[in-house]
């Protein structure tokens, strides 16, 4: 690894855009290539970004040897093909959530990254999200208690037409993998893979989840989580933590919290706070190159195993409310 790990972007929506922008006020990273399926978009992208090399094929930056690592960030269903041809390609990954559409193709990956040794992550960013981790060390650390419910939600008002990416069963469209991973991941982040999951929905003409209702149930300790996800409403986006000694709230963008607060019988509220950080993104990808430099294939901050579990849930939870992609 050289004094600057090397980055090649694939695709070049909005989340590519703003993790671009987020990697780049990084002095340890450079991003030295973009592909997309079309030229055009790739040469713009690189313009916009100052980026050497755009190449209008995936098989450009795969075998771009400069490239130390490759960020995935296309539509879901085209996870398992892109992250697997890099991996193929020797290429260290970092692929946008949820990992794949389906936790069979999620297995894939992970095998393949492990039989070839190289590095994969999801993009959980939440979970690199320091707020985020110090809620995980509280609840750990017996802050609250046993814990006996989780709950958070996700959901945007929209509109989203039919021709949106999002109503589009070929892309892996709906609430669930897009903003649920969020609430689900959230919730085993502090309790792990539940022993049953219940769920309930509105589903779109076209098949796919708009809005999305999960009860989460732990056998071995009785906890359960209260989880949903929407985009056919303006949710509150928060998040609690409550336990048989307390309990932890998260405001508005959990995922991304400024502040969170922690209540415990007999003491009084204590916040905590981080600066405001408009570049949220670069937290994951600087726990991408600390993992690299130091030889590590797998990140103990967004582990595989646990990227694995939350995909088993989703699935769940599609089985429940009966959404199935094309393929499947």
């Amino acid at each position: 690894m050289g004094e600057k790990v090397r980055w090649g972007i694939l695709a070049t929506g909005g989340i590519a855009e703003r993790f671009t922008t987020d990697l780049l006020t990084l002095d340890d990273a450079e991003v030295v290539a973009v592909a997309s399926r079309r030229e055009a978009p790739a040469k713009a992208f690189a313009e916009r970004f100052g980026i050497p090399r755009a190449y209008g094929e995936w098989a450009g930056l795969f075998a771009d040897a400069d490239v130390d690592v490759v960020y995935v960030a296309t539509p879901h269903h085209a996870h398992r093909t892109a992250a697997g041809l890099a991996l193929e390609a020797g290429k260290a990954v970092l692929c946008e959530k949820a990992l794949t559409l389906n936790a069979r193709e999620a297995a894939e990956l992970v095998a393949l990254a492990r039989d070839r040794g190289l590095f994969l992550m999801e993009a959980m960013w939440m979970y690199c999200n320091p707020l985020i981790r110090r809620i995980a060390e509280l609840v750990r650390d017996g802050a609250v208690g046993e814990v006996r419910t989780v709950q958070a939600d996700f959901g945007l008002a929209g509109p989203f037409g039919a021709d949106h990416r999002l109503r589009d069963p070929e892309t892996g469209g709906g609430a669930l993998l897009d903003l649920g991973v969020y609430p689900v991941a959230f919730a085993q982040l502090l309790l792990g893979e539940p022993d049953s999951v219940q769920a309930h929905a509105l589903l779109s003409p076209e098949g796919v989840d708009l809005n999305t209702g999960m009860l989460l149930g732990w056998s071995g300790t009785g906890a359960s989580a209260l989880l949903s996800c929407s985009i056919a409403a303006d949710t509150p986006l928060t998040a609690s933590v409550t336990g048989s000694l307390g309990r932890i709230e998260v405001p508005r963008g959990f995922f991304f919290p400024e502040r969170f607060t922690l209540y415990r019988e007999g003491a009084e509220p204590e916040e905590f706070t981080a600066e405001a950080d408009p570049h949220g993104f670069r937290h994951e990808a600087a726990e991408v190159m600390r993992c690299l430099r130091a030889g590590e294939r797998e990140s103990p901050l967004v582990p595989l195993d646990g990227s694995l579990a939350v995909m088993r849930t989703l699935d769940a939870v599609r089985d429940r409310i009966g959404v199935r992609y094309p393929g499947e």
